[in-house]
């Protein structure tokens, strides 16, 4: 998921890059409350436990590899700003320290993993929510990380300095995370699940926002 240095045209990189920046900075703004209150250490806890299980990649066809993502465990936990965050702080990390997902293409990798899959995977659990929290928070796991990969998919494949197109690079990453997906979404039911049932003053709810 993470792509690398050299795949993505600088336009393309670029644009991505001012996207993704405009919704982290408009996250910290939405957040900027609850990151002052007692849940900003939670906010450390929950992009420590994703920076080390990302760390598990499995390579597939079509130039690229699928791991656990966590956009949607994040963004069912923290909320959709705080755990744009989140992630966002995992991903710069793993790029500027570890090497994971190149510089250049860092905006778009922020746009994939830390705005779509934490986006989308909050606002299908809450629209689901009424049908269960394994079924709701699953269900966002995987679509979550399946629509971030044909993101991904779509970049690269709209890039001239990648060797395939669009007609090859975004049917590999949909369809390989769309099966790949299903394990994230039953991991995300699982531990979503557990949380609610022991501690479910952490899971976001609007109504711990500060106003």
């Amino acid at each position: 998921m993470h792509i690398p240095d050299g795949y993505l045209d600088l336009s393309i990189a670029g644009l991505f890059f001012l996207l993704s920046l405009v919704v982290i900075v408009l996250s910290f703004f939405k957040a900027g409350k609850e990151l002052q209150e007692k849940r900003a250490p939670l906010v450390g806890m929950v992009a420590s436990a994703i920076f080390a299980a990302q760390m598990l990649n499995w390579p597939i066809v079509g130039g690229t590899s699928a791991h656990f993502v966590g956009g949607a465990f994040a963004g069912i936990i923290l909320g959709p700003y705080a755990g744009s965050i989140a992630m966002a702080s995992v991903l710069i990390i793993q790029a500027l320290v570890f090497g994971d997902g190149g510089i250049t293409a860092l905006g778009a990798n922020l746009w994939n993993m830390a705005v779509v899959d934490v986006f989308v995977g909050y606002y299908i659990y809450k629209l689901l929510e009424r049908r269960g929290v394994f079924l709701s928070s699953a269900i966002a796991g995987w679509l979550g990380i399946t629509l971030a990969a044909v993101f991904a998919g779509l970049e690269i494949g709209i890039s001239s300095s990648f060797q395939y197109s669009i007609g090859v690079t975004v049917p590999v990453m949909g369809f390989w995370h769309a099966v790949l997906g299903i394990i994230e979404g039953i991991i995300t039911g699982g531990l979503i699940t557990y949380i609610t049932d022991s501690r479910p003053e952490i899971i976001y709810t609007r109504s711990k926002v500060v106003s």
